[in-house]
């Protein structure tokens, strides 16, 4: 990875959790997708979601401000292209952008009382 990041990006581990939240705290169970711009000049990232039993779903344009982060929750389909995701389903994501970019995924998984949050990179080339 060389001049702040990379222009192809890989998240194989989708996994959208259990929706429900944790009484009297505000953790919601979720999948997010953290996109770091670091260049002097927007970014034209595209997403493309692929699933076990059907045809993938391409080009969904996430605009990334220069010098900005973007913050998509996969569990909102207003972040994704109008696409609704089923929980508890398996996916994977490759970005492709114009810039290099910077990509991290989180998870945060409720179904159990102590609670897990998995971050971590993407793969890039």
């Amino acid at each position: 990875m060389s001049g702040q990041g990379a222009k192809n990006w890989y998240i194989i581990d989708g996994y959208l959790p259990y929706k429900g939240k944790v009484e009297g705290e505000i953790f919601e169970g979720h999948e997010a997708i953290m996109i770091l711009n670091c260049q002097e000049e927007d970014a034209e990232v595209r997403m493309d979601i692929f699933y076990e039993d059907r045809e993938p779903d391409r080009d969904i344009l996430i605009p990334v401000q220069a010098e900005r982060v973007k913050c998509i929750r996969m569990d909102r389909p207003e972040d994704i292209g109008g696409i609704a995701l089923d929980r508890q389903l398996q996916y994977s994501l490759r970005f492709r952008s114009d810039k290099n970019v910077i990509i991290q995924y989180g998870r945060m998984d409720i179904a159990q009382p102590n609670l897990a949050y998995i971050g971590m990179m993407g793969y890039s080339e």
